[in-house]
């Protein structure tokens, strides 16, 4: 049974974490810039795979329960997704991809390290998939089966994000080029201010 709850846990989690969203957008980016895309995978990893444990073994009503806390994630989700979606779009106005030096224009390891906390932490998407859906369905099991949920979640969002870092990276020649950037800042600018206007709509 519990060979059985781990596998339930690694399809269900690979079902929230695999969507594009605002963590995968970020991710695909540095892996085609190889601008430490593995960080930027592996912060992503132990963000969600803290909030999944904190969902399955308990923990998750505290957020669910805590309003003004929700609020500020909220709130502050919405102007980092606006702002992030805005850089985007901007960088797709100027087209300036087929520069020299455009491709030395990279993050320093301490911005990748902010921005990446940002975009994991500041999404309250990232609470309801991790904490609320994949917790409530977690606190369903008792004993190993639990724990072999647990590890099957958190095993579908370590496999993904190296996954995708390391294929972006393999394919950057192809993804690199100046019309597929273009085409993937507008994407990503498109699906930041979605997220933000949806946002906006839970609070109204």
């Amino acid at each position: 049974m519990a060979t059985a709850a781990l596998f339930q846990g690694l399809v269900l989690g690979a079902g929230m974490i695999i969507p594009i969203g605002a963590q995968n957008s970020y991710v695909l980016n540095q892996g085609i810039k190889r601008n430490y895309h593995f960080l930027t995978a592996t912060i992503c990893m132990l963000c969600d795979v803290s909030l999944i444990g904190l969902g399955i073994f308990g923990g998750g009503q505290l957020i669910a329960a805590n309003e003004d806390l929700m609020l500020a994630i909220t709130l502050g989700g919405m102007l980092f997704l606006s702002i992030y979606g805005g850089i985007a779009f901007l960088s797709a106005w100027n087209n300036r991809y087929d520069r020299p030096g455009k491709v030395k224009n990279l993050g320093s390891r301490r911005a990748v390290i902010a921005t990446t906390l940002a975009v994991t932490l500041l999404n309250p998407h990232v609470y309801l998939d991790t904490v609320m859906i994949l917790g409530s369905v977690g606190g369903q099991f008792e004993g190993h089966e639990k724990t072999a949920f647990a590890v099957g979640t958190m095993l579908a969002s370590v496999l993904w994000f190296y996954s995708l870092a390391g294929c972006a990276s393999k394919l950057a020649p192809w993804l690199g080029r100046p019309k597929v950037q273009r085409g993937i800042d507008i994407t990503v600018g498109l699906i930041m201010y979605g997220i933000a206007y949806s946002l906006l709509l839970s609070l109204v």
